[in-house]
């Protein structure tokens, strides 16, 4: 399957973006889906991960309350609304496909087998 991440770009603190992750060439719908972000000079971490149906998610503690992940099957396509950013949240934001259509280690890297290229957030003060 191929992911492709969009909607990233320049925005001041405070600001909003919604990233977008288009699912070709497979369905996504019995995956749950998640997003990751590396931050110059810092390892890749988890952001946030969806169920399969949609209605479960998780969230790392520092985006809980700012950002918001949700999915549309019917055109295998998920989505990552980010609130209030911060410079800190400054990054390449990934998308992937898991492995399972849901579990209790989303957070982690290994759970997934597929990967987008990265959109490029920047968030300036």
């Amino acid at each position: 399957v191929q992911l492709q991440a969009s909607g990233g770009g320049l925005v001041q603190a405070g600001g909003s973006l919604r990233l977008s992750c288009a699912a070709s060439t497979q369905p996504i719908s019995t995956y749950a889906m998640g997003w990751f972000r590396q931050a110059p000079g810092k390892e890749r971490e988890f952001v946030a991960a969806v169920s399969w149906s949609g209605d479960m998610t998780s969230y790392a503690d520092s985006m809980k309350g700012r950002f918001t992940i949700s999915r549309d099957n019917a055109i295998n396509t998920v989505y990552l609304q980010m609130n209030s950013l911060k410079p800190e949240d400054t990054a390449l934001y990934y998308c992937a496909r898991s492995k399972v259509y849901w579990s209790g280690s989303l957070y982690r890297e290994t759970e997934y087998d597929y990967w987008g290229q990265g959109t490029l957030v920047t968030v300036s003060s």
